[in-house]
């Protein structure tokens, strides 16, 4: 075997196996009812959900009817796992059978408006976010025997990684809090009818589009520029309310979904790829939305970079990080299987080391060991012989894994958990802190929906490195070669972005980081006045600076945008809680994240969004701003879906790169990334979450690059 292509299929054989181990058990999004049966459960009788991606962002609205079979009014608390990046932008419930639009207010105070106004028996809803676990809707009363009808919508940037784009909609609740499955259970199951419809609106060519493990998905392309996706019964089309979201533009289904399978069900996330054609050069594309020409604008910059970072072919040494805490007991035959495969696909020149933790963590191997079909075979049945128990402290786990590696050497850290720190060191400052200490990357697959995405991405932002998402739908293969092709490449370091001949301010992210092959850079911002402006992205390449130049106009005026403003405020606002999450308590950084989400009207930690009567907005002086700001948006998504597809492609005329896209199909023998998915197994898979990861010992200080 090639020592540069080992990493591939070490990565596949672990990473498959340690799918297959999770089989069984997922929790699914819904309605949520006390185990103990003091309520009685309430039926999701509809759930549809559509989806446009367009311009380098995506809308998703859901559409839900609760159902009270009963004869007493009962309240409705719906949850399901947060979306990567997801900022809900709009809650809307019907009362009186006319949709009324929530509006956003501090945690606490609409939490004690929604408790007013459900002790009066007056209608009500609240959408609160539980940190990076779940959003809960809750609504009051729904009347017995009757239906309540609710809408949300949340917004998300899509970015293209390697040529491929990727959409999930998330609907496996991970099982992360422990409290809170105790006290409930959900009701995942759809009576009556759900439909999915996903609309695709490309200016690059999309050559092809994959719904994994859905094999009665209808795949069809509309034209050059659009495609469309639809899961669900096929009924007859239901005519679009005039107060249903605009977006709305494909047939509904008004046939029962019983023995529907998968459609009557809320159990599994829907995960979309789609694959731009090859060949595509690098460039630069601008979103912008500024309705005054003489007040501020915001934009949005998508940065898809040439491919012009070169391959590295050195080996490794391999630090396997191994959860053996109890509750990985279900999961560990699988787990030890899929090491000692990972272990067979090493190159008889690499070494390994295995690290277990628990309540504490210890060496299972006496150092680094050779990578002999003995040792193989010794230390695989020693791993495959352990009892997991106790908890876990992922801390003592990951610093034993830190402080093993050789200054030397190339080396990998392969951590392997459920992600739930509940024993020692828990808070995300000093896991941060922790990997500060070492001139290391960190690279994480964050697996499963309500996993601790806020701290594994904290680590590898502040070791510069990256992390990938991965649903249990997904197709894994292809999403490992993507991250290999990552981890066997030089990368962007230290890379930043200056703008001049326009005047702008309030970039977000303020901390670009590093870019790895094929990964897209997105910048929000804000801008003042219009014309021509020279953008620069500067970064380091081994320790060596390198320039990537453009210039191109801002618009005077823009309005087909206007949720680049929300998009802007989302961005800053997780700037914002990472700093908070990152250092503790800082009440001047709380009250501007505050402050940002009443204004843009978003759900966050800190901010809900409450639904009220019509009249009671006014009777307790709830400014109705997002309520406008709704209006515009679904005014612009009309407007939108009426034109064709237009380019935001800006450097054209001075292309910021000269060589073309990274894909999966060139350079370094690489395989073609759509093969791979295609050929993958089209069995149901489930996954509470595992998080493996990837540390490199950096030899390029200046630039912390990875060899």
């Amino acid at each position: 075997m090639n020592r540069h292509n080992a990493p591939i299929s070490l990565w596949r054989t672990l990473c498959a196996a340690g799918l297959l181990l999770l089989s069984g058990f997922a929790h699914a999004a819904g309605l949520l009812t006390p185990t103990d049966g003091s309520l009685p459960p309430l039926y999701i009788k509809d759930h549809h959900v559509t989806v446009v991606i367009e311009d380098s962002y995506a809308v998703t609205t859901v559409e839900q009817t609760f159902h009270n079979p009963y004869q007493q009014d009962l309240e409705a608390i719906y949850s399901f796992p947060v979306p990567e990046q997801g900022a809900v932008s709009e809650f809307t419930m019907w009362i009186d059978g006319k949709p009324v639009v929530g509006e956003v207010l501090e945690k606490q105070q609409a939490r004690n408006v929604y408790e007013q106004e459900k002790k009066a028996g007056r209608e009500a809803g609240i959408a609160e976010q539980d940190t990076y676990k779940t959003f809960d809707i809750t609504v009051t009363p729904v009347r017995a025997g009757k239906d309540t009808r609710i809408r949300l919508v949340y917004l998300q940037s899509a970015s293209v990684d390697t040529g491929i784009g990727r959409y999930v909609y998330p609907l496996e609740e991970g099982g992360v809090d422990e409290k809170k499955l105790a006290f409930w259970t959900a009701n995942d199951k759809v009576t009556h009818n759900f439909g999915f419809d996903l609309k695709l609106r490309s200016s690059y060519p999309v050559e092809a589009v994959r719904v994994p493990d859905q094999s009665s998905a209808e795949i069809k392309q509309l034209n050059d520029s659009e495609w469309r996706v639809h899961l669900g019964q096929t009924g007859e089309t239901r005519t679009t309310d005039q107060d249903a979201s605009p977006t709305q533009d494909f047939p509904r289904e008004t046939r029962p979904a019983q023995g529907a399978g998968y459609a009557a069900r809320l159990d599994r996330d829907i995960v979309v790829y789609w694959r731009h054609q090859a060949g595509l050069p690098g460039s630069v594309d601008l979103v912008t939305h500024k309705p005054d020409a003489d007040k501020r604008g915001s934009f949005m910059m998508v940065v898809t970079p040439g491919d012009d970072l070169q391959a590295i072919t050195e080996g490794r040494d391999w630090i396997f990080v191994l959860d053996i805490s109890g509750s990985m007991r279900a999961k560990y035959a699988t787990l030890a299987d899929g090491v000692e495969r990972a272990l067979g696909k090493l190159h008889p020149d690499d070494r390994f080391r295995v690290v277990l933790f628990n309540r504490t963590a210890r060496e299972l191997t006496p150092g680094f060991i050779n990578a002999t079909k003995a040792s193989i075979r010794k230390y695989s049945k020693a791993v495959a012989g352990i009892q997991p128990s106790d908890g876990t402290n992922l801390y003592a786990g990951l610093k034993h894994g830190l402080d093993v590696l050789e200054a030397d050497r190339t080396s990998a850290i392969v951590l392997v958990t459920d992600g739930v720190a509940n024993v020692g060191v828990t808070d995300q400052k000093n896991f941060v802190e922790l990997v500060n200490k070492k001139d290391v990357r960190l690279f994480t697959f964050v697996m499963g929906n309500s996993a601790n995405r806020p701290m594994l991405e904290a680590m590898t932002r502040a070791t510069n490195g990256f992390a990938a998402s991965i649903s249990n739908s997904d197709d894994i293969a292809g999403q490992l070669l993507a991250a290999v092709s990552k981890v066997n490449h030089q990368a962007l370091h230290g890379v930043s972005l200056s703008i001049t001949g326009v005047k702008t301010a309030d970039l977000a992210p303020q901390k670009i980081g590093s870019l790895y092959r094929g990964q897209q850079m997105i910048m929000f911002g804000h801008y003042w006045g219009s014309g021509n402006a020279n953008v620069a992205l500067k970064g380091l390449i081994s320790g060596t600076e390198k320039v990537y130049r453009t210039a191109f106009e801002f618009p005077r005026t823009s309005t087909e945008n206007p949720e680049i403003e929300r998009l802007w405020a989302y961005a800053t606002i997780r700037d914002q809680q990472q700093t908070l999450d990152n250092f503790g308590k800082n009440p001047d950084l709380k009250s501007s994240i505050v402050d940002l989400a009443l204004e843009y009207g978003l759900v966050t930690d800190h901010t809900s969004m409450v639904v009220l009567r019509e009249e009671r907005f006014k009777a307790l002086g709830i400014d109705r701003s997002n309520l406008r700001r709704t209006g515009i948006e679904q005014m612009a998504r009309q407007q939108r879906a009426q034109r064709q597809v237009v380019s935001r492609r800006v450097d054209t005329q001075q292309p910021m790169y000269s060589s073309s896209r990274a894909n999966h199909s060139s350079g370094s023998g690489a395989v073609d990334y759509w093969t791979i998915l295609m050929l993958a197994p089209v069995g149901v898979i489930y996954v509470m979450f595992v998080v493996p990861g990837l540390i490199s010992r950096r030899r390029h200080p200046r630039d912390r690059h990875m060899t």
